[in-house]
């Protein structure tokens, strides 16, 4: 086997999820940007697109429900030669990870963040997630889902995030295009990937995103935030995917006094007389 090759491996997943696709755009997206197995990490939390990392040959974490942000950036901070990747579920994300999907915006970790996005929670038979449709009726929301569905584009866009994107397994070259851009770009990158879930939802089916979405073409300014809002905010008939905005933004790296000096903290040497007089300074 190449030492640049990206094993996949067999899945728990039913027959017709979208989860397959972007599994295999990962590895493309992966192996054309020559990236070695032992130097990538993916992360995730807890769900059926959480399974990611356990179906590729790569350093996998797989942590608490919602918690893969705050994992993935540690392993940035300490090691910033490796590439990390969160791969997980909109449930996983904007749901019980909701919290750090803001606050790792407003710290730019250099790590991409690919979120599988079937509006639906998967793994636990079919609740409304936070993306869910307004309406959308399931085992549990039997007289529909009452809540507004969260915007994690626009979110994005507003809380300062430097890139962000939409995409739909249905496009895989454009997918993968999109993944290998927010794997390169040096900050935080948000991809919102629309796939169907072919066993809980059975509104946003592969025809229905097939029927809405268009890619943005040339004469789509990214870098206007403006502009960028209200593409974000369309989302029915007509569903815009690709790159939404872009802008280059200092990194925590490069923020922090101590990370800017070049030498990863894994590599730093512990004082340990300075250590030990400073656990003495508390008894």
């Amino acid at each position: 086997m190449n030492a640049k090759t990206f094993c996949t491996y067999e899945t728990a997943w039913c027959p017709g999820c979208g989860n397959f696709t972007i599994l295999e755009c990962l590895k493309i997206a992966l192996e054309q940007l020559d990236k070695n197995p032992s130097e990538v990490l993916i992360a995730a939390g807890i769900g059926q697109a959480a399974k990611t990392p356990q179906y590729i040959s790569a350093n996998a974490f797989c942590g608490l429900h919602g918690r893969s942000l705050p994992a993935a950036a540690a392993a940035k901070i300490a090691n910033e030669k490796l590439t990390v990747i969160v791969d997980t579920g909109d449930g996983d994300s904007y749901g019980e990870g909701g919290n750090h999907f803001i606050h790792n915006i407003r710290r730019n970790v250099d790590i991409t963040h690919f979120v599988h996005d079937n509006q639906i929670y998967g793994l636990t038979k079919g609740q409304a997630s936070p993306t869910s449709v307004l309406g959308l009726k399931t085992g549990v929301q039997t007289d529909g889902n009452s809540n507004e569905p969260l915007n994690p584009v626009l979110l994005a866009i507003a809380c300062g995030a430097g890139f962000v994107a939409r995409a739909f397994t249905g496009h895989k070259e454009h997918l993968i295009s999109l993944m290998k851009q927010a794997i390169t770009y040096n900050g935080y990158a948000l991809v919102d990937i629309l796939q169907p879930c072919v066993s809980f939802n059975k509104t946003n089916t592969f025809a229905w995103y097939n029927q809405r979405v268009y890619e943005l073409d040339e004469s789509y300014n990214y870098k206007n935030k403006m502009n960028a809002m209200q593409k974000a905010m369309e989302f029915g008939d007509h569903i815009p995917i690709g790159l939404l905005y872009r802008e280059d933004k200092a990194t925590f790296h490069q923020k922090n006094v101590v990370l800017r000096q070049g030498t990863p903290l894994l590599d730093k040497k512990t004082d340990f007389h300075y250590m030990n007089e400073l656990i003495k300074s508390y008894i």
